[in-house]
């Protein structure tokens, strides 16, 4: 695992993002741990969350020209993650989409730089994939060409069907994902520290019966 992974888990620890004990995710599912993303809440823990946005993308190798965020949790993840970027030396554009078209002032349905080349987009988690897909949508519409998408934390849970929303996503688009952590990344984490052990167990289970069958 590379350390910047071995790195968020232990912030999202520290932050109160992520919690052991007994939680029933919005399928109805109960699972032994629980990760908000909203919870990444002061000038602080963001700034620090964009340095592993920028720090994951740079890993990945994935080619890209421009961030783009889904509003709304990706408006404030792409902007940071764009700062954190420049910080690295690779300074790009980015943009945002709204909710509702603006029809006066400046109009449109986009905030920031023009969508153009290789665009990656930048969102909190994917669970169900919606945002992502309007993304896409929003992409493709202005000539531009998706790149992939990165995420903070990979679940590696199925959906309704046997594949990952995840793995739905690169099947059909044929667009990498990446993550900061996925769910190997954090049992591993906990498999190696005495003070969270023995949760390892209960997330072995859920892994067991909610986990994709096959994971590249």
């Amino acid at each position: 695992m590379a350390d910047f992974r071995k790195d968020f888990i232990a912030f999202c620890l520290e932050q109160g993002v992520l919690k052991f004990g007994r939680f029933v995710t919005k399928s109805g599912r109960t699972t032994p741990y629980f990760f908000n993303a909203g919870l990444f809440n002061t000038g602080a823990s963001l700034e620090r969350l964009a340095q592993f946005y920028a720090k994951a993308i740079l890993a990945s190798g994935v080619r890209f020209d421009m961030l783009f965020g889904p509003a709304y949790k990706g408006i404030v993840l792409a902007a940071t993650t764009a700062v954190a970027l420049a910080r690295e030396g690779r300074d790009v554009p980015y943009a945002f989409n709204r909710k509702e078209a603006k029809d006066h002032g400046e109009g449109g349905d986009l905030v920031g730089a023009p969508l153009a080349g290789r665009v990656l987009i930048v969102d909190d988690v994917l669970t169900a994939g919606t945002a992502v897909r309007e993304s896409l949508d929003v992409i493709s519409s202005h000539g531009a060409t998706p790149a992939g998408v990165v995420i903070s934390l990979d679940r590696m849970e199925r959906g309704a069907a046997e594949l990952s929303a995840i793995q739905e996503i690169e099947k059909r688009h044929g667009i990498p994902v990446v993550s900061i952590a996925s769910l190997d990344d954090l049992m591993g984490f906990i498999g190696e520290r005495a003070e969270y052990r023995q949760h390892l167990q209960a997330i072995r289970e859920y892994r067991q019966l909610y986990g994709v069958a096959h994971y590249a």
